[in-house]
């Protein structure tokens, strides 16, 4: 995605040639060696040639080589991670990396405590201030004002899981009045069109852009628990129900989500039993305003703002300029 979405925003992005440990098929593996040091080598040509004043890598395994070339040449560091689990990445550069931000407290686990900040997560500003937005993200949406609404957002590419629990459970939503804003992915897409014919209280859309305006118009939200979903979330102050993604690196998806769970934050669903638990948790949520309101209020406390900004002036920091 990064590759179209960074030159369209008007900067010089360059890939290079790594792939992550594959735990599910060790044959994959064999080509890894030869990929870290095709990368390595690249990753230091880059550096030469750039000249960065500082270098910040946010866990993936395609920022190793680029952070390792720069350590090599004394090169200021910061290294961002975003989950409450940390990567393999960020685990093995964090003891050369000059700063740490980090997301969640408590990651002194995993860190030396003496480098981190908590900046929070990146995420876009326009879900700072959803209430004004109320009015016009039901009219973008087609949605009757007063009556409950769902938001389902599975990730751009969809999620599996989530998408066959909510197809399961769309009588019971009509009986129960609820519209449904539905972010399906492309791949599930063609499905919900169909169904939305029958169905007039829903929305399907393989990818929504105006994401103010879904958070703005929803009551409830039901998401994977990617981290920088997540901090939309708190950021948003957003009633949610969660299906962690199993198909992650190491569960990191649960560890999140359990992490807003142990703030009594969000309600955390498995993936095997999203099927026959989603939708009676979605029909529970949709009529216990209290309980709305409680996962409101702790999941605003746990947002962290103005994140990009924090975060930009710790490397500004690294610098010395």
């Amino acid at each position: 995605m990064e590759m179209e979405k960074v030159p369209a925003a008007g900067y010089r992005i360059e890939g290079l040639d790594i792939a992550g440990i594959s735990r599910s098929n060790m044959l994959k593996n064999i080509s890894l060696p030869a990929k870290v040091w095709k990368s390595v080598s690249k990753a230091k040509q880059l550096v030469t040639e750039f000249k960065p004043d500082a270098i910040v890598g946010v866990g993936g395994y395609a920022s190793g080589p680029t952070l390792w070339a720069g350590i090599r040449k004394r090169i200021p560091t910061l290294i961002q991670e975003q989950n409450s689990y940390p990567g393999v990445t960020n685990k093995i550069l964090a003891k050369y990396a000059k700063k740490i931000c980090v997301a969640y407290p408590g990651m002194e686990k995993y860190f030396p405590k003496e480098k981190m900040i908590i900046t929070g997560n990146p995420v876009r500003q326009d879900i700072a201030d959803l209430q004004s937005k109320r009015m016009a993200a039901l009219e973008f949406f087609e949605l009757s004002n007063g009556g409950f609404v769902l938001l389902v957002i599975g990730g751009s590419l969809g999620a599996r899981t989530v998408n066959e629990s909510i197809a399961k459970s769309l009588d019971v939503f009509a009986k129960n009045g609820i519209q449904l804003v539905w972010q399906t992915g492309k791949q599930y897409y063609p499905q919900a069109a169909e169904l939305q014919k029958k169905y007039p209280n829903i929305r399907a859309f393989d990818f929504i852009q105006r994401m103010d305006y879904a958070y703005a118009a929803a009551d409830v939200v039901v998401s994977r628990a990617g981290a920088i979903s997540l901090s939309e979330l708190c950021i948003a102050g957003m009633p949610c129900i969660l299906v962690p993604s199993p198909n992650v690196a190491e569960d990191h998806q649960t560890k999140n989500a359990m992490n807003l769970a142990n703030h009594d934050a969000a309600i955390v669903i498995k993936d095997t039993e999203a099927i026959n638990q989603l939708g009676d948790a979605v029909i529970k949520l949709a009529t216990d305003s209290s309980m709305r309101q409680s996962l409101s209020k702790n999941i605003s406390a746990l947002a962290v703002k103005d994140s990009a900004a924090r975060i930009a002036q710790e490397v500004i920091a690294l610098t010395g300029k």
